[in-house]
């Protein structure tokens, strides 16, 4: 069977041929490159259409996932590769590491996918600068840390009314508990937290929807010493 025909029965939504071809193209790019560069330890057809497409485009089941899209630690490009393609938003990767996004513009460039574009530097930096605070309707994270951690990373890029999405594992609620106090004093607010199970390895995954409503106070941010050791 190949990635396409996998990516299609796993899907939690509809996708047409030219969006499976391009995530079939995507996926031959990093196969190809993680040759010679650690970019993922999933590399078999069967684990990438679950645990990177698939997975990924469980963040388009959130409805308010749409507009200008920052993905947190895009790392090889997931969630923003299945979601740029799926969606047709326009998706920004941002990563510490420049030679992944060097791997995510030159894979987008060669495949024609233009409604991706990279943002190399720390999260907790970049969201300071006028040009991106609170100026996307929605970001994603997944994995990458911690909720109450990933909370003060993500929430100051996030426009008043927009969404914070995590895509985290079985522990998602979990850690939602152990955020409250971050998502709140970050002008959050916890909507849903959607529990999902992927069909072929039987993962449970959780979808975790934070709203925006209220400004990010200016103090946050903080240092990133600072927001490892003393999570809000």
């Amino acid at each position: 069977m190949s990635i396409t025909d996998i990516i299609r029965r796993l899907s939690p939504v509809s996708l047409n041929e030219e969006q499976l071809g391009l995530m079939q193209s995507v996926y031959e790019k990093l196969e190809q490159k993680n040759r010679v560069m650690n970019l993922t330890a999933i590399t078999t057809p069967e684990e990438a259409a679950e645990l990177h497409f698939a997975d990924s485009l469980y963040a388009l089941t959130e409805p308010r996932v749409k507009g200008d899209i920052l993905d947190v630690g895009s790392g090889g490009g997931f969630p923003a590769f299945p979601v740029a393609i799926a969606s047709g938003c326009s998706v920004t990767c941002l990563d510490s590491t420049a030679k992944k996004l060097a791997f995510i513009k030159e894979t987008a460039r060669e495949l024609g996918i233009d409604n991706i574009d990279i943002l190399c530097g720390r999260a907790e930096e970049l969201s300071r600068l006028e040009a991106h605070r609170e100026k996307y309707d929605a970001v994603l994270a997944r994995g990458v840390a911690r909720l109450n951690v990933l909370c003060e990373w993500c929430l100051p890029y996030v426009k008043p009314n927009g969404v914070f999405v995590a895509l985290k594992g079985s522990a998602g609620k979990e850690e939602a508990e152990e955020a409250a106090n971050a998502i709140k004093a970050l002008g959050g607010r916890l909507a849903n937290i959607n529990e999902y199970t992927l069909p072929a390895s039987g993962h449970t995954h959780t979808l975790v929807v934070i709203e925006k409503v209220a400004r990010t106070p200016k103090t946050y941010p903080r240092r990133n010493s600072l927001i490892s050791k003393k999570p809000l």
